[in-house]
């Protein structure tokens, strides 16, 4: 058994919750029917809070007040939001620098002739800008031996694409 707050605000939301959405529903523009439930939601959490507020001979109108507060509020945010997305750029539709390497067959084919080892030391160079000390660092291994491995997996790519070339 719930206080009598908890059995007033049942019965404010069985008795008063379909006219609330109607009236929302009504006035909704610009928010879409998406926005029905959160706006219900909403007033009914409002209601929750302010309980105490709510007279008892005014119950459907005080709600109303609410629900009409709360659609105000949900307004403005769309239109401050929309706003705001006009005042952004849009980024320009390029291709990042791996789909460019990538889009060159021979290139992809070289690669994907490598080992796993090989691919991820060349990739982590040439597309994530890491010299050979941080090569050591993300490997877990020496400066030198990552300059080592960096050497080595050049010089297969290199192998690797010229002979794609040539077919």
């Amino acid at each position: 058994m719930g206080s009598p707050q908890d059995d007033r605000f049942r019965r404010l939301v069985h008795e008063h919750s379909a006219p609330i959405g109607n009236y929302l529903r009504r006035r909704l523009y610009p928010l879409t029917l998406a926005d029905l439930d959160d706006l219900v939601e909403e007033t009914l959490l409002v209601v929750w809070r302010r309980i105490d507020d709510v007279p008892n001979d005014a119950e459907l109108p005080w709600m109303i007040g609410v629900a009409r507060n709360v659609l105000r509020n949900a307004r403005r945010s769309k239109y401050r939001r929309t706003n705001f997305e006009s005042t952004l750029s849009v980024a320009p539709d390029e291709p990042s620098a791996e789909d460019l390497v990538i889009a060159d067959a021979s290139v992809r084919d070289a690669l994907l002739s490598l080992n796993d080892d090989d691919r991820e030391v060349l990739m982590l160079n040439a597309w994530d800008g890491l010299d050979t000390h941080a090569l050591g660092i993300a490997l877990s291994i020496t400066t030198n031996a990552a300059a080592v491995r960096l050497t080595r997996a050049q010089a297969r790519f290199r192998e690797r694409f010229a002979a794609a070339q040539v077919i």
